[in-house]
């Protein structure tokens, strides 16, 4: 009919745009990452397939350069962002190291309880128990398992200065943590990250922590040789490898007489 617009692209919608306007303005638009991003993804990827390992030198920036076909400044912004992250480590005329849980600096990464003085104690770990059973419904879903999926709980003290200021409960999957046994965990001299990163190919590379305060219960009073109701830190953790695949839980509970719980934020 004559005074009809036949020409379907000028047809509008009822807020006044074309379809084809709109349908542009609804399509999300690609997302790029900076190179240096995408370096340090194909750095990350090296170490998580055991290219590199715990410990180990990896190429210098101008081999990596020359590897990813991008400029050294690109590749020295990726190691920097990695070191950063604590996954590599840079030793001033030696070059760039996989960052290990055997180093000191790594290990006081997880450990942030610190006495009044400010000086890094040594402590002592004892074994409770480890044994294989069936994870309970939270910790399967902490852990991204399926119910009842098998898993390996560790119970520990840590006593600093021959006194007994942490309880840990620690949850692992079952499935990669295959073989841990009590025996393994009491032949063991190393810090416990340190002997999952080596025996199992499990770094931990961060964690999210819950912390509260708590009085202590009957069983964990007991542990800690306290009271019932003395007044106790509570940590909850989370921690993760690469991917950000979770591999432990772990619940803490902390006497803070004569220490404090230092966290750094950047």
């Amino acid at each position: 009919m004559r005074g009809m617009n036949s020409n379907p692209a000028s047809t509008t919608t009822p807020n006044g745009t074309a379809p084809a306007a709109e349908a542009a303005a609804s399509t999300p638009s690609p997302t790029f990452s900076p190179l240096y991003q995408q370096i340090k993804a194909l750095i990350t990827q090296g170490l998580e397939s055991g290219e590199w390992k715990p410990g180990e030198i990896i190429p210098s920036e101008v081999e990596l350069a020359a590897r990813y076909k991008v400029s050294q400044g690109t590749v020295r912004k990726a190691i920097d962002e990695l070191a950063a992250d604590n996954l590599l480590v840079r030793r001033q005329g030696k070059g760039t190291f996989v960052a290990t849980h055997n180093e000191d600096r790594v290990q006081f990464r997880f450990l942030r309880l610190l006495p009044d003085d400010g000086d890094v104690h040594p402590h002592v770990s004892r074994l409770l128990e480890c044994r294989r059973l069936r994870a309970p419904a939270e910790i399967a879903r902490q852990l991204d398992l399926k119910p009842a999926d098998p898993v390996v709980l560790i119970k520990r003290l840590l006593q600093f200065d021959g006194v007994t200021t942490v309880f840990d409960e620690i949850w692992l999957p079952g499935a990669v943590f295959r073989g841990l046994t009590a025996e393994r965990l009491a032949e063991y001299k190393g810090p416990l990250y340190a002997m999952f990163e080596t025996e199992f190919g499990t770094r931990m590379i961060r964690a999210t922590e819950k912390i509260r305060a708590v009085a202590a219960d009957e069983t964990v009073a007991q542990f800690l040789d306290v009271t019932q109701g003395f007044p106790l830190l509570s940590v909850e953790r989370v921690s993760y490898t690469y991917g950000d695949r979770p591999v432990e839980v772990r619940r803490g509970w902390y006497v803070t007489t004569g220490y404090y719980y230092q966290n750094d934020l950047s």
